[in-house]
């Protein structure tokens, strides 16, 4: 497993280094200091299986970094690891389109499953966030956008060609809408994203 860990404190990416060694055997962490670093990175090396951002560092924020991300990336889980504590950081890195936000604060082992959690593909939403924002971060905001299509009635090729993506990647990002909504099929879905209100009830 390859991890990207951008931080602008190195004895942060030092103790995160180490937590993280119990997820894999092969554990490979590439660092940066900062966004522009991390982006330079992950477009020199197209093979990481995660990135880990810090939201404040020196120059660019880790939510230009989110934007740059999920639009270049969009198949690369991203999560986010903050001091902050804000339910409002929290719903703007997931609607951003971060798989995770863990506060700085969190335990190792709080840590560890929630990036096994978003290994697996699912989303890991603190729970101060959830008692903040229980129905609209759910999913990701590209997630999102593939629901508002799907409930167009769209196929699969059809949600590629308009959101610019692969086919492969609106199949994932519809797995991922069926594990964070608890469904099984593409109507449930939808019917579910419009009853907690995540996309238009119309």
């Amino acid at each position: 497993m390859k991890i990207l860990l951008a931080d602008d404190h190195a004895l942060f990416r030092e103790g995160i280094a180490h937590i993280l060694k119990p997820l894999d055997d092969n554990l490979v962490i590439i660092e940066a200091a900062d966004v522009d670093q991390a982006l330079a990175v992950i477009n020199s090396q197209n093979d990481f299986d995660l990135a880990l951002i810090d939201l404040y560092m020196p120059g660019r924020n880790g939510f230009d970094a989110l934007e740059i991300l999920t639009r270049e990336q969009p198949t690369l889980p991203i999560v986010v690891l903050s001091a902050s504590n804000s339910p409002q950081d929290m719903k703007k890195a997931i609607d951003l389109g971060a798989m995770g936000y863990i506060p700085k604060d969190s335990t190792a082992s709080v840590m560890l499953n929630a990036l096994r959690l978003v290994i697996s593909g699912a989303v890991y939403i603190p729970a101060k966030m959830m008692k903040a924002e229980p129905q609209h971060t759910i999913v990701t905001r590209r997630q999102r956008e593939v629901l508002e299509l799907m409930a167009q009635g769209l196929a699969n090729k059809l949600i590629a060609d308009q959101m610019n993506i692969s086919e492969p990647t609106v199949k994932m990002h519809i797995t991922m809408i069926f594990r964070s909504l608890g469904v099984t099929n593409r109507t449930q879905a939808v019917l579910k994203a419009k009853e907690l209100e995540v996309i238009s009830n119309k």
